[in-house]
């Protein structure tokens, strides 16, 4: 199982060959309740079988099933899953990602990977990280206004500061230091503590310039996430002096996420991060409804299909969990056509003009239903 990326998406958006199945389902993390997933895995293949029927030979349809098929029996990888499971696949590819949060069960087959649900994940504004900090631990978490979950972070990664440190950590006690050389005429002296706290203050800062690195080379910089910081009130200041995060928040929680629960940690990040949330919402709104009045601007689908073909789409806004059935039927020109999804070369239409407009360059972002600026699935503000 691997963790969703933007290259991943865009690997899966422009993949062309057929049939595209693409399987999701929630999943569970303890026994005996992951039983239950397996059982609910095998029905969605019965759906993927019955559409791929429709088109392809018995063999075929053998074919295409055995890597899907070859997970049922795979125990290690039901004993370690996600909240969602996201499965591709197709002649020469097989994915199998893990998501954050539980997205329904689905089985698409089609001519292009049903990948909104992931671009929800990349592409909602609500998703933020956040950093647990304290001299004894390091933690990394990822969510949004729904869930939160904490990421493992690799092996080789050293996650306290006698671990970064090494040999160079002070002692927090009071050391001995020898004066007028070794033997005896050397005097024994003992520094005070305010020595002591300036090296391990010292010591602290180091740390922090470690962590702060590590976190924005491997996380934030990939994901562009913004990043809370969780930690006792003392460590906040020194942090954000030594950080060089962009993605690093003014904003925290001054706590030791040791002693948070995970949906009490949420819940506090999720005061940290809804102010900017609503602001950007409301920003995207009032663009849309000044570029809508002045031309620039559609609710339609056709028209926003067209548009999006000839790279006029400067940003477009998806509804979440929307699906409409139909297809692309020319991408030079944008046209569409309406068919039932259960069709195996027919896709959700909005999953195909966002995909179309991630190629052209547009800013694509999936946001709630209650959030949306129209009732017709997307929102469009146009370049020219």
């Amino acid at each position: 199982m691997i963790s969703i990326n933007k290259e991943l998406v865009k690997e899966l958006s422009l993949y062309k060959d057929t049939p595209c199945i693409s399987v999701y389902m929630p999943a569970h993390q303890s026994h005996p309740r992951n039983l239950q997933d397996i059982l609910d895995y095998k029905k969605l293949l019965k759906k993927v079988e019955i559409s791929l029927s429709q088109l392809y030979s018995l063999n075929e349809i053998k074919q295409h099933m055995n890597p899907l098929e070859s997970l049922i029996n795979d125990k290690k990888f039901w004993n370690h899953t996600t909240p969602g499971i996201a499965i591709f696949n197709g002649p020469g590819i097989f994915k199998v990602i893990g998501l954050l949060e539980n997205v329904g069960k689905m089985a698409i087959v089609a001519n292009s990977f049903h990948t909104k649900p992931l671009r929800q994940f990349l592409q909602t504004m609500d998703r933020y990280q956040i950093l647990g900090l304290s001299l004894d631990r390091i933690q990394l978490f990822e969510g949004n206004r729904h869930s939160l979950i904490e990421i493992i972070l690799p092996e080789e990664t050293p996650t306290t500061l006698t671990a970064v440190l090494g040999k160079e950590v002070t002692e927090k006690h009071t050391t001995v230091a020898s004066y007028g050389g070794v033997g005896k005429g050397s005097i024994d002296m003992h520094h005070g503590d305010g020595g002591i706290k300036d090296q391990i203050d010292h010591d602290t800062e180091k740390f922090f310039r470690f962590v702060s690195k590590e976190i924005f080379e491997n996380f934030s910089k990939p994901t562009g996430l913004p990043l809370i910081l969780a930690a006792l009130p003392e460590h906040h200041s020194l942090f954000h002096e030594v950080s060089k995060n962009p993605f690093l928040l003014k904003e925290g929680i001054y706590k030791n996420p040791e002693h948070i629960s995970t949906d009490n940690l949420a819940k506090m990040a999720w005061k940290v991060m809804e102010p900017a949330y609503l602001l950007k919402i409301k920003d995207l709104i009032e663009q849309f409804g000044q570029a809508k009045a002045n031309n620039l601007g559609s609710d339609e689908l056709e028209t926003t299909a067209k548009a999006v073909a000839m790279g006029r789409v400067a940003t477009l806004l998806v509804e979440a969990h929307r699906i409409i059935s139909g297809k692309i039927t020319d991408n030079n020109t944008g046209s569409i056509e309406y068919k039932p999804i259960k069709h195996p070369k027919i896709n959700d239409l909005l999953d195909n003009i966002a995909n179309m407009a991630i190629t052209m360059g547009s800013d694509v972002l999936v946001i709630p239903l209650h959030d949306m600026p129209s009732q017709t699935g997307l929102a469009a503000i146009f370049r020219y």
